[in-house]
């Protein structure tokens, strides 16, 4: 058997590294140059017709889901969609190569995706928080439950051993108090949000003092009038409740595409 027959045989070398695949956008948009990506890989486009894929090189043997993994999945969308719609894939979208996002990604989808960025023109997510200020909301729910400020009477200057079950069931009024006060704090914020989007999503709590956490749709142009409600919010309830607005982040919540197979 000759040198070239042996080589004609041998087994493929095995595959090493993969495409990270983080969103598709129009094509005319353009990677930033220093970029990076997971793995630390520069992130590239990958073009087909009017659509395209933000991707990076990434090692196959390296496994995903480090914390920094998915910051840098989200800054590498979020910053995007400062400039350009951007349709997010789920984190950890791996293809073979840059031939199968053109061919089984760009290709098969391209109408769905082209007609899904043309509704993201201009539009980008922003997040609504709002946390409350602990002490402040404690004594609101206990000026406002009788039971409750009685428990606390009945606490105050006694040893932990003894009051257990006063403490118990006062942690239990405030716990009820504080769902009851988000219920209704989170429709407020709703409320002040509708004027600017038709696109609105209330998330579930994060954290027990969490008063609100929406997520909306809104028209990058239109963002200063969105600071303006959160900042009518945040003086409503100076001292109470600590507003925060995210974005322009990628649409996550609206329009986030399932993981490719490859």
């Amino acid at each position: 058997m000759s040198t070239s027959e042996k080589s004609n045989d041998a087994p493929e070398e095995p595959r090493t590294s993969g495409v990270y695949v983080y969103g598709i956008v129009p094509a005319d948009v353009e990677a930033e140059e220093d970029a990076v990506g997971v793995c630390d890989g520069p992130v590239s486009i990958v073009k087909h017709g009017d659509i395209a894929a933000l991707v990076s090189e990434i090692s196959v043997d390296r496994p995903l889901g480090k914390p920094e993994d998915l910051r840098t999945h989200a800054h590498v969308l979020d910053g995007t969609s400062r400039v350009a719609p951007v349709l997010p894939l789920r984190f950890g979208a791996v293809m073979t190569d840059e031939d199968a996002v053109e061919k089984e990604l760009l290709e098969a989808h391209a109408d769905e995706f082209a007609a899904a960025l043309k509704e993201l023109e201009g539009r980008a997510q922003y997040v609504v928080k709002g946390r409350y200020v602990e002490e402040a909301i404690l004594r609101e729910i206990i000026e406002e439950n009788q039971q409750a400020g009685e428990l606390v009477d009945a606490i105050r200057n006694q040893p932990e051993e003894t009051t257990r079950d006063a403490r118990m069931a006062l942690g239990e009024i405030v716990s009820n108090g504080i769902e009851a006060k988000r219920d209704e704090d989170t429709r407020t914020v709703v409320e002040a949000l509708e004027s600017l989007s038709d696109s609105v999503n209330v998330r579930e709590p994060t954290h027990e003092e969490e008063a609100a956490q929406v997520a909306v749709l809104v028209e990058v142009a239109r963002q200063d009038e969105l600071e303006k409600a959160v900042g009518d919010l945040a003086e409503r309830w100076d001292g109470r409740v600590e507003m925060r607005l995210l974005g322009p982040l990628a649409a996550y919540d609206f329009v986030v595409t399932q993981k490719p197979e490859g």
